[in-house]
């Protein structure tokens, strides 16, 4: 088994769409309000730069787009970024690969000068809570002002 973690390029988009949608409607985060909905899911490449102080990377096993993760400013801000779209097919979880990439994306987050990561997600995802209790982050008992995922009901917060 080999394995890779690459910058996203347009040549993925299309699988990360798929694995987006896909594990969003296993784990119920269907529709408004949830990740999955965001438009950005579409073209992922086009949304992920880091001239725009965002990075999105992809997972890859035996060369096959697994899943992925990604960071991107909290509504614009220099301080805070937001650990996004972490999806994982089955065959990659349980393996180590969620933190694996998690733990790459956090250090670009330090690098592009981020001080906070946010994220927020659903208490469905026993797993990811786990990892993202793993990584350092704490629970907060409300979302952030100004979050566009009101469907999710789990905000997390690390300092960097």
């Amino acid at each position: 088994m080999e394995y890779r973690i690459v910058p996203i390029s347009s040549e993925h988009d299309n699988d990360i769409c798929y694995i987006i949608k896909n594990v969003g409607v296993e784990f119920g985060a269907v529709g408004e309000g949830f990740g999955p909905s965001d438009d950005e899911v579409l073209e992922m490449s086009k949304f992920y730069n880091p001239a725009f102080k965002s990075k999105y990377l992809i997972l890859l096993l035996n060369g096959r787009v697994v899943g992925g993760c990604g960071l991107a400013p909290f509504n614009g801000s220099d301080t805070v970024c937001e650990l996004r779209k972490l999806f994982l097919l089955p065959e990659a979880r349980g393996r180590g690969f969620g933190k694996t990439i998690a733990q790459k994306v956090l250090k670009n987050a330090v690098n592009f000068g981020y001080t906070q990561c946010y994220l927020d997600t659903l208490s469905s995802m026993k797993s990811a809570i786990h990892l993202y209790e793993e990584l350092g982050f704490s629970h907060l008992s409300k979302p952030f002002d100004g979050t566009v995922h009101n469907g999710c009901d789990v905000w997390m917060m690390k300092d960097l």
